[in-house]
């Protein structure tokens, strides 16, 4: 079939990868525009972007699909049926109706739970014990098209976000060409989903990775894992013996079962240097101080003098509307 690739991110790379060597070969792909990145804020174009140019693959990068001259491009084509996955843009119903096979999505979870920008983070983050991928038909109403393919895949107790994206995007591709040669044969089941199990998983904002150490050493556990890379878990590392203090992201950590029968307050580090919490202890293998790159946990410990009594505390939320 003839197919338009509506993508930007590294989830969709493995899929166009796949789309390539098959009867699918995008004709186009459609990312978003370059944007600033990285600490130097340098402008960069998507992954996609830069997989079609390095496949020979035509691309677009507009700043709205939606406007009539991008709608008359995608028309010209005549596609088939066409594809997104982590596009980044609402995309209009002009084009949703436009290929007579239809429009597909490539998302993150079993729907219906999760819908939203972050699923596999929420995932994480809630105690989820498996996630997956579905193949949706794309329709006004986010991520609540008809089902035409789902994938199982377990969470476990040390997935971080990034190695769960990783692990789920290699999942879709074999997936979305199964799909597309049922949708081409005319064996495509669509199968509603049941609104009324629907669950939200918002766009990620830098707040979400606050730590507050009076909750749970799981609870803290889940958001560490489900906020790596981005946008991280923080936390004010503060020396008591110096009152110095540095903003970290704590990257890897594990839960340690303990009591508290001195009621020491959450944060502080014990004389095994774990990190006491509202139930439990933070044993931390993995930070990343502030402007440094990631680190074992006890070189930081070496490197600062670190000892039973230094704290972690949560950080102020000045970033409510980022």
């Amino acid at each position: 079939m003839k197919t338009v690739f509506l993508g930007s991110g590294q989830f969709g790379i493995d899929s166009l990868n796949a789309l390539l060597g098959s009867s699918h070969s995008p004709l186009l792909v459609i990312a978003q525009p370059p944007r600033p990145a990285g600490r130097a804020r340098k402008t960069r174009p998507t992954p996609a972007a830069c997989w079609a140019k390095e496949n020979s693959v035509a691309c677009i990068e507009p700043e709205n699909v939606n406007k009539p001259e991008i709608v008359e491009k995608i028309a010209q084509l005549e596609p088939d049926v066409i594809v997104v996955a982590a596009f980044g843009q609402k995309i209009g119903n002009e084009i949703i109706a436009l290929p007579p096979k239809g429009t597909i999505n490539i998302h993150a979870s079993l729907l219906p739970k999760y819908r939203g920008a972050a699923p596999i983070n929420w995932a994480i983050i809630n105690g989820e014990h498996e996630t997956g991928i579905s193949i949706i038909t794309v329709v006004e109403k986010m991520d609540a098209g008809e089902v035409l393919a789902q994938a199982q895949t377990s969470i476990g107790p040390f997935d971080t976000a990034g190695r769960l994206h990783d692990r789920l995007a290699a999942l879709a591709s074999p997936l979305l060409l199964k799909t597309l040669d049922e949708i081409a044969a005319g064996t495509a089941t669509y199968t509603p989903q049941d609104h009324s199990g629907a669950t939200v998983a918002p766009k990620l904002k830098k707040s979400d990775g606050l730590l507050d150490f009076s909750e749970p050493a799981q609870a803290l556990q889940r958001r560490i894992r489900g906020l790596w890379p981005w946008p991280g878990a923080s936390a004010e590392y503060v020396s008591n013996t110096t009152g110095k203090s540095q903003r970290v992201a704590i990257a890897m950590a594990e839960v340690v079962e303990s009591s508290n029968p001195a009621h020491v307050p959450s944060g502080t580090l014990d004389g095994n240097l774990n990190v006491i919490c509202g139930k439990d202890a933070l044993k931390i293998t993995k930070i990343k101080p502030a402007g440094g790159t990631i680190m074992d946990f006890e070189a930081f410990v070496n490197g600062r003098a670190t000892q039973p009594g230094d704290a972690f505390a949560g950080i102020v939320d000045r970033t409510k509307n980022d």
